[in-house]
């Protein structure tokens, strides 16, 4: 939930000047700061001087860390429980050296999560979702390892104008939250002093994080980031799925920006947004500021190998905040919308239909309902659904196979026309008398000369949906068919076998389907060879796409041989004395 917009500011006395301000503020610093190490010391949590865990403490905060704990209220504003001062204090301009001597790494375990953590910078090196699986049947790790290395692991810091930051490098302090499933680390050189605090729930997808930096007691604008791409690096050219994405609240609109946009730099935005953060296909990490903050971003182009391929690809990386102090929902997940809806209801939007939402939407709903009801397989789902589409099409489809009927049967009489205008060229204004007399005869019999197109045109808005419906539904995500290991990516075989069926049923309907008169014959000749170009066009698509047109091939190919045995021949003679009847 997000948290409530602020009432206005009664009416009161009048406001303090900014010097007064600053001395109260520091004075509060400080009575801060010394309460807090006075209430550490006596409570046995912050020794006198601060030194690194010992290996005995490590070994019982993790202990604690395994307990399982009450979740942690939902908040997509990313506000923490005593977060103003208990999570994130301020320091005065001079502050204790607080900083470990040597490396750590800490795990968080929730249902949904397993996060591990590193002291050095305080980081998250890795971070994998339990539910949801990678190719070979683990943990989907979302985390770009081998290029995080490279330009910074998530929930670094970063500051704009400043590519690097010995913060990143520095070892903080780690100190276990006794519930679990929340962190915080510290790190202070004396002059730069820095906090975070990450907090889980159990069952969410929604974390919560507080940072602060100041230095020499002053505040520090500062953003976390989420560099090196994100999500499935195992699918074909991952880099081209991957965008960084906000929501802009004043405009209404979903934005996404591929690495490229920032080849030449870091780009920033800053703006009223309802998130903003990095996805896939499937899933995404996004920052979700407090309700009626402006949100700073950054969105980075790193070039950058993978576990799965040494070759340096730009990925997009992103960073948000931009304040001293910072309060941050993050979510980490997949785009499934009962999901996205549950944490904030803004987040559905990372859910892109398309342009035919309207068809896409249901077509998805009836592929669900099929899978968890009846088939219980999305791929037979998709053949079932094609089925019913067919059929419901069928007397549109019949209507266009009496009219190209027509069309055969007016051959001789278009045969005679094209020979008359022989040798014609198409800028001859000869051309247009001789489309002329050809449209004048199809009027004259009721032919429609683009009814040959009408099937394409029909089944596109439905193949551009189910193309989407496949991109975009997690649900669908690694869901088996037969041969076939995932319906939302092309076969790995060497011979992507659905496209070579999927050729020959065109190849099938083509010689079945009467030939319209009157054709270009250079251009009947090019449409000879349009199921190979489809079938090479669809080569590289998802095998559910490819399915869903192949279903339909075999449909037109049972409704083709079903008109090709029952209609009615019409002899030319007869037609020509009907149509001059008309006449």
């Amino acid at each position: 939930m997000s948290s409530p917009t602020p009432p206005d500011k009664p009416n009161g006395p009048k406001e303090l000047s900014n010097e007064l301000r600053m001395l109260i503020a520091f004075g509060l610093m400080g009575a801060i700061l010394i309460g807090w190490q006075w209430v550490g010391r006596e409570a046995g949590l912050v020794p006198a001087d601060a030194p690194a865990q010992t290996a005995s403490q490590k070994a019982d905060a993790q202990t604690t860390s395994q307990k399982t704990a009450t979740p942690l209220p939902n908040s997509a504003s990313g506000s923490l429980p005593g977060s103003s001062s208990e999570n994130a204090p301020s320091a005065p301009a001079t502050a204790p050296v607080q900083a470990a001597t040597n490396k750590q790494t800490w795990y968080v375990d929730t249902d949904v999560y397993h996060v591990v953590f590193s002291n050095e910078g305080g980081v998250a090196i890795s971070w994998t979702l339990k539910k949801y699986k990678d190719a070979g049947g683990h943990p989907l790790e979302i985390v770009n390892q081998l290029g995080a290395m490279k330009v910074g692991f998530p929930l670094a810091l970063q500051f704009r104008g400043e590519p690097t930051t010995p913060l990143n490098k520095a070892l903080w302090s780690y100190h276990p939250r006794g519930d679990g499933l929340s962190i915080e680390y510290d790190y202070s050189d004396g002059h730069t002093v820095a906090k975070k605090v990450i907090s889980f729930a159990r069952t969410s997808y929604l974390v919560q994080i507080a940072s602060e930096v100041t230095r020499d007691g002053v505040g520090v604008p500062h953003q976390l980031s989420w560099r090196a791409g994100f999500g499935d690096m195992d699918v074909e050219s991952p880099y081209n799925h991957q965008a960084a994405t906000r929501y802009d609240l004043a405009d209404d609109k979903l934005t996404r920006e591929q690495a490229g946009d920032a080849k030449n730099g870091a780009h920033y935005v800053d703006g009223s947004f309802a998130f903003f953060g990095i996805d896939d296909q499937y899933f995404a990490a996004v920052f979700l500021p407090p309700v009626g903050t402006t949100l700073k971003t950054t969105l980075y182009s790193d070039n950058v190998a993978t576990v799965f391929s040494s070759a340096e690809k730009p990925f997009p990386g992103v960073a948000a905040g931009g304040e001293a102090r910072n309060q941050l929902g993050l979510f980490v997940g997949p785009k499934e919308g009962d999901i996205l809806e549950l944490v904030n209801p803004n987040l559905s939007h990372l859910i892109d239909w398309g342009m035919f939402r309207i068809i896409a939407q249901p077509l998805f709903i009836m592929l669900r309902v099929l899978n968890t009801k009846a088939v219980h397989s999305y791929g037979w789902s998709i053949i079932v659904l094609t089925l019913f589409i067919n059929l419901a099409l069928f007397p549109l489809k019949l209507m266009n196979l009496k009219s190209m009927r027509k069309m055969q049967v007016l051959s001789p009489q278009i045969n005679k026309i094209n020979e008359k205008y022989k040798g014609i060229g198409m800028s001859d204004p000869r051309a247009q008398e001789k489309q002329a007399e050809i449209m004048a005869l199809y009027k004259q019999h009721g032919v429609n000369p683009l009814g040959g197109c009408i099937p394409m045109v029909i089944q596109l808005p439905f193949l551009i949906a189910f193309y989407k419906v496949l991109s975009v539904s997690v649900e669908m995500r690694h869901a088996q068919w037969l041969w076939v290991a995932d319906l939302t990516q092309p076969e790995r075989f060497g011979i992507h076998f659905l496209p070579v069926i999927m050729i020959v049923t065109s190849l099938v309907l083509q010689k079945m389907t009467p030939t319209p008169a009157g054709g270009d014959p250079s251009q009947q000749k090019m449409m000879q060879f349009m199921p190979v170009m489809m079938g090479i066009f669809f080569w590289s698509l998802s095998s559910g796409v490819v399915l869903y047109y192949l279903t339909s091939n075999l449909v037109g190919v049972a409704q083709q041989w079903f008109f090709n045995k029952t209609a009615p021949v019409i002899p030319g003679n007869k037609m020509i004395k009907d149509g001059r009847k008309k006449a």
